[in-house]
């Protein structure tokens, strides 16, 4: 009993002394500018609770100098935006926050009225920062939204040519600027521009030429679809079928002083633009073209990886494969369990990754799966994430994106 004594003495003298600590600074009496500093490193989250905790934290949510400092927290952890697979109107957006590991929908976002008549058929096609891009396909439209301050920009239209098919669409977002990449054409007849964000205005089309590389020479261009006979002697095409929002995806990336832009062709081959010297190449196939298999690029921590589903031998594999300078060759670096992997034989699944810092999000989908997976790379650690608590809603795919209050749709003007 003494020593249970003496721990309870203890324990009060430590609470009695935080207790005087909590009230000795308490937060109510540092000064705007500190109060600010200190709110800004809460999860993003806890953004849209500020107005209901009283007069002041209130007063921060609106000031501008609460925005500039969220801006000096160097990095946020990645939110996903969710893309339906059968979108319906009434349906709000769902985002997984990788911080709390759960699932939230953006009830307040403008999203919502993307659906009036004025802005219907707009589907997310790029992300990058704190910003999403929207695009429909009819009119060649774009609008940049933030989804968690619901600020929305409808860019100037462009003067491509609606005969030009566009092959990737990409967007990079720098402080308070933003630019989109267009890649346009049929191989080998590619043309890239960029709107900038500064001047709010579309850059003049520049001619990409093909660099001839010696790791492809050995092969023969077939970018034309390929047909070959299934195991159950049914004539399968190889042209890759993607989901709406994932047609034109790809990744920017900044190697070496050059912006690389990634997007897979019809065919499936790894296409990369170098858009600071103005010339492609296309890195050989992972697989023959013979074999069934679901492919995308993801990026992660300004590497292109490329993520693979296969079957072989009775078995299928989900593995993240990076390009070799070294060896000239494929190098695998990470591979879902086989635990994980194997529900995924026979089911003709479709994989659409996003990934951003060291973490990978891949969705997995068929006509008899749905299921998401978060990966990190660096530790080649899977995890499926839980379900979504919107009953009979499943996600085709999703676009990673930092949830920043501060980031802006309007740019530095």
């Amino acid at each position: 009993m003494e020593a249970g004594d003496g721990v309870v003495c203890r324990r009060s003298h430590k609470r009695k002394m935080c207790e005087d600590e909590s009230s000795r600074f308490p937060l109510n009496e540092l000064n705007q500018d500190l109060l600010e500093r200190v709110l800004s490193w809460l999860p993003t989250s806890a953004f849209f609770r500020l107005n209901s905790v009283c007069k002041r934290w209130k007063s921060v949510a609106d000031s501008a100098t609460f925005r500039l400092a969220c801006s000096q927290v160097p990095i946020r952890d990645p939110w996903f935006f969710m893309v339906d697979s059968q979108p319906h109107p009434s349906n709000p957006p769902v985002v997984f926050d990788s911080t709390e590991g759960n699932w939230k929908k953006l009830n307040h976002s403008p999203l919502l009225q993307l659906n009036h008549e004025s802005c219907k058929d707009f589907i997310p096609v790029a992300a990058s920062g704190g910003l999403i891009c929207f695009h429909r396909a009819a009119d060649g439209e774009f609008i940049v939204n933030n989804p968690v301050t619901a600020s929305c920009r409808r860019l100037n239209p462009s003067s491509r040519s609606p005969q030009t098919p566009i092959r990737a669409i990409s967007m990079m977002s720098k402080a308070e600027t933003f630019k989109l990449v267009l890649v346009s054409g049929e191989l080998p007849n590619l043309t890239f521009k960029v709107y900038n964000s500064t001047t709010d205005e579309w850059g003049d089309d520049i001619v990409l030429t093909r660099k001839a590389d010696r790791s492809t020479e050995a092969e023969t261009s077939d970018d034309c679809t390929q047909y070959f006979l299934s195991k159950c002697g049914n004539v399968v095409s190889t042209d890759i079928q993607r989901s709406p929002s994932k047609q034109y995806s790809s990744i920017l990336t900044l190697r070496d002083g050059e912006e690389i832009l990634y997007f897979l062709s019809s065919s499936g081959r790894v296409v990369a633009c170098n858009l600071t010297r103005r010339f492609f190449f296309e890195y050989p196939r992972l697989l023959p073209v013979f074999c069934e298999y679901s492919i995308d690029l993801v990026e992660s921590g300004g590497q292109m990886y490329v993520v693979l589903l296969s079957e072989f031998l009775e078995t299928a594999s989900l593995r993240v494969w990076t390009w070799d300078d070294g060896i000239q060759s494929w190098r695998q670096i990470a591979a879902m369990p086989p635990s994980m992997s194997h529900k995924l034989y026979g089911k003709k699944a479709d994989i659409n990754c996003t990934g951003t810092g060291k973490e990978m999000l891949v969705c997995m989908n068929s006509g008899e799966l749905s299921s998401y997976v978060m990966c990190n790379l660096a530790a080649n650690e899977w995890v499926e994430l839980p379900e979504c608590n919107e009953k009979g809603r499943e996600f085709a795919c999703a676009l990673s994106f930092e949830p920043r209050i501060e980031a802006s749709t309007w740019g530095r003007m």
